[in-house]
C-alpha cells in the first residue's frame, strides 16, 4: 500500500536528481563525485520550494489574519474563563470556528508547508535508502534512477561519506561526523527560523495568548524532534532537510523584512529605514488611503440628484436650505434651492460693511382690512 502511494512521489525525485546531475556533469563537475548527487539533492529542494511559493503566500495571509483577529480570540475565550461544563465549552467552539469562518482564517494553514513536504522527504528518503538495491539489482530501477545511474550515486562519496550513509548504520568516522554536524545545523536553522518569527514580527498583543505559547513550544520540540531522529536519515535526507530550513529561514527574513506584520519589531525597524530615507511612514499611508476612502465615499446630494433626475426624466424638486433671519424683520426665512423665499425675490448688495437688502413682492395677497364687530 506504502509502495503504491509513494511511487509517484520517487519516480518524481529520481527524475529530478537525475536531472539536475545531467546538468551538473554537462556544465563540468565530475558526474562520480558526491558534491555533483549532493548539489542533485539541492536542486531537487529548489524546484519543490518553488512549486510550493503559492502556498507559502497564502500561510503569510492567513497569519497575518491570524494576528489581526487574536483580541477577539482573546474575548471569546475571556468570555468563558472558568466555565468547565460541556455546553460551554462547546459554545466557545463554536464562536471559535465562526470566527474563522468569517475572517477566512485556517489555523492548520500555517502547517501546510510542512505537511506538503513530508511525502517527498520520505520518499527521498526510500531512494537513498534503496540506491545499494537498485545498482546490484535486487531492486528495480525508479524512474531515471536505472541501475547505472543508482551504482554510481551509491558509490560517491562527500568528505568521505556516501549520500546513503546514517549515523547509526554506519562503521565509518566520516560519516558519523558528517552526519552529527548535518543533525546539528538541521536543528540550528530549525530554531533560529522559529525564533526569528516569534521575536521580529509578531506584536506584543499577540505573544501573551495560548497560540503564541503553543508556538513556543513548538520552537523547542521540533529542533529536539529531528535532532533525535536524525541519527536515523541517510546523509542526503540530511542535506535536504538542511537546504529547506536555509530556504525557509531566508524567504521569511525577506518577507519579514519588507512586509511586516503590524505592531511587530520588524513594523518598527522598517519605518526608521524609511525615515531614514525621506520615505513616507507606512502609518501615514494608510491614513492617506483611509482619507482618500472618505472622500470618495462622501458624494455630494445635489450629484446624485441630478442623476436620479436625468434617468426618471422628472424635475427634481428644491430642497430647503437653512433659515436665515432677514434684516428688516430679524425673523427667520426659508431661503429656498431657487433663491426664492415664500413668493418673493429678496436682493442683497454688500458694500464694505454696509449691507442693503430689497425685497420685491411677488404674488404677495393684500392684508385683510380689520373690521370692526357690532354687537
Amino acid at each position: 500500500m506504502i509502495d503504491t502511494l509513494l511511487f509517484p512521489l520517487e519516480w518524481f525525485v529520481a527524475l529530478v536528481m537525475v536531472g539536475f546531475h545531467n546538468g551538473l556533469s554537462k556544465i563540468g563537475m565530475n558526474p562520480t563525485s558526491g558534491w555533483t548527487w549532493a548539489f542533485s539533492v539541492v536542486g531537487l529542494v529548489i524546484v519543490l520550494r518553488v512549486l510550493l511559493i503559492p502556498l507559502f503566500v497564502k500561510q503569510i495571509k492567513t497569519s497575518r489574519r491570524m494576528q489581526l483577529i487574536q483580541p477577539e480570540i482573546q474575548a471569546i475565550q475571556k468570555k468563558y474563563k472558568g466555565k468547565k461544563d460541556a455546553e460551554s465549552r462547546q459554545k466557545m467552539t463554536e464562536e471559535t470556528m465562526e470566527l474563522y469562518k468569517r475572517t477566512g482564517t485556517n489555523p492548520f494553514s500555517s502547517c501546510m508547508p510542512i505537511l506538503l513536504q513530508a511525502p517527498f522527504f520520505f520518499a527521498l528518503f526510500r531512494v537513498l535508502n534503496n540506491l545499494g538495491k537498485i545498482g546490484d539489482g535486487r531492486h528495480k530501477s525508479i524512474g531515471l534512477m536505472t541501475h547505472a545511474a543508482a551504482r554510481q550515486a551509491e558509490q560517491s562519496t562527500l568528505f568521505g561519506a556516501k549520500l546513503s550513509d546514517t549515523f547509526l548504520g554506519s562503521h565509518s568516522l566520516a560519516a558519523k561526523v558528517l552526519t552529527m554536524g548535518l543533525i546539528v545545523l538541521m536543528s540550528a536553522t530549525m530554531f533560529i527560523t522559529q525564533r526569528q518569527l516569534m521575536q521580529k514580527n509578531m506584536p506584543a498583543a499577540a505573544l501573551d495568548n495560548p497560540m503564541a505559547k503553543q508556538q513556543k513550544i513548538i520552537m523547542y520540540v521540533m529542533p529536539l524532534f529531528f535532532f533525535v531522529t536524525g541519527p536515523n536519515f541517510p546523509i542526503g535526507v540530511l542535506i535536504y532537510w538542511l537546504t529547506t530550513n536555509l530556504w525557509t529561514m531566508g524567504q521569511q527574513f525577506y518577507v519579514i523584512r519588507r512586509m511586516p506584520a503590524p505592531g511587530s519589531a520588524a513594523e518598527k525597524a522598517l519605518e526608521e529605514r524609511r525615515r531614514a530615507k525621506g520615505k513616507p511612514m507606512l502609518g501615514a499611508a494608510v491614513s492617506l488611503d483611509k482619507a482618500a476612502a472618505v472622500a470618495a465615499a462622501e458624494v455630494p446630494a445635489e450629484g446624485e440628484d441630478a442623476a436620479k433626475s436625468k434617468v426618471s426624466g422628472q424635475r427634481v424638486q428644491p430642497k430647503k436650505g437653512k433659515r436665515h433671519p432677514t434684516p428688516s424683520t430679524g425673523q427667520p426665512t426659508d431661503i429656498s434651492s431657487n433663491g426664492t423665499s415664500g413668493g418673493s425675490t429678496t436682493a442683497v448688495s454688500t458694500s464694505g460693511d454696509t449691507k442693503i437688502t430689497t425685497t420685491t413682492a411677488k404674488n404677495v395677497a393684500p392684508p385683510r382690512a380689520k373690521t370692526k364687530r357690532k354687537r
